[in-house]
């Protein structure tokens, strides 16, 4: 259902704090020119946890507006809510986006009963694919191979964002799952790993910056040129390193402003990125050949 390289969005900020629509637009717009295969508005990367309500369904809008059926959205709805991750999701439905990413609950810390009730009331409650995004670093929470099975059964629960970075994960969850059921990593380290573990794609943090190059690396490995995808992956691995060198999505933000999308300021609680990241996220941006 999805594959490739997807791109979680960052949220670019006015240096008053408010969200710079018009930058937002042209940056979506801009990552599906430059390639991306799908499009992740208001996520963890897009700083979802500090926008209101509101903000969090005009993002989803303004991003289904540009796409405009070019790519898939795929809009970030989860919350340790289950009523307001209904709410969220009902709204990306009618906004028109292709599926929702759901996030395990965070601090509540719920039971895997506890996940299922709740992942099963969202699908219940709407008519939109969605996907479970399961990020216990995040989240605290971990949803077990078993757990993500039961729900797998439900007809709008289509797949996994992994961003456990355990390779043998994914192993596991294709063969309770079902080949069918859409693997995407959430860890742009072991996108290629992932891929061949049996995953579909990655819904990337570095797709920011690079979508060109992400698109690409993806592209050499579903053609079957594996040396060429092992080199792109290579060449990205110290931009990586860079972008996740502070709280994602500080060092990200920054480096998105470096090519003219947004002032690079995240909200509080997020500082701004230290100046030796900063430098470092400078450095692998000119290594990659992002900058001049």
């Amino acid at each position: 259902m999805f594959s490739g390289s997807l791109v979680a969005l960052i949220t670019p900020m006015r240096r008053d704090g408010s969200i710079d629509e018009e930058a937002f637009a042209r940056f979506v717009d801009w990552q599906i020119r430059e390639g991306s295969q799908g499009v992740v508005p208001v996520g963890t990367t897009g700083e979802s946890p500090t926008l209101s309500h509101d903000e969090h369904k005009r993002v989803v809008e303004i991003t289904v507006a540009v796409a405009k059926g070019r790519v898939p959205v795929i809009a970030g709805t989860g919350s340790n809510s289950t009523e307001e991750a209904i709410a969220l999701t009902r709204h990306a439905g009618k906004a028109g986006a292709t599926a929702a990413l759901v996030v395990t609950p965070y601090y509540n810390k719920p039971t895997q009963e506890g996940l299922f009730l709740h992942f099963s009331a969202i699908a219940d409650a709407v008519d939109l694919p969605i996907i479970i995004y399961n990020i216990p670093p995040r989240s605290v929470v971990d949803m077990t191979v078993e757990t993500m099975a039961r729900l797998a059964r439900h007809p709008n629960i289509v797949g996994v964002k992994d961003a456990t970075a355990n390779l043998a994960r994914p192993l596991h969850t294709r063969r309770f799952c079902g080949k069918d059921f859409c693997q995407l990593s959430g860890e742009d380290h072991t996108a290629i790993a992932f891929l061949g573990a049996g995953g579909d794609g990655c819904i990337s943090v570095t797709a920011n910056v690079a979508p060109r190059l992400c698109r690409d690396m993806h592209g050499a490995w579903a053609e079957g040129r594996i040396g060429t995808a092992i080199e792109i992956q290579d060449r990205l691995l110290p931009l990586h390193d860079s972008l996740f060198a502070e709280t994602s999505p500080g060092p990200v933000k920054y480096a998105a402003s470096l090519l003219g999308h947004g002032s690079g300021r995240c909200r509080l609680p997020l500082a701004p990125p230290a100046e030796a990241t900063c430098a470092r996220v400078r450095d692998a941006m000119t290594g990659v050949g992002l900058l001049n």
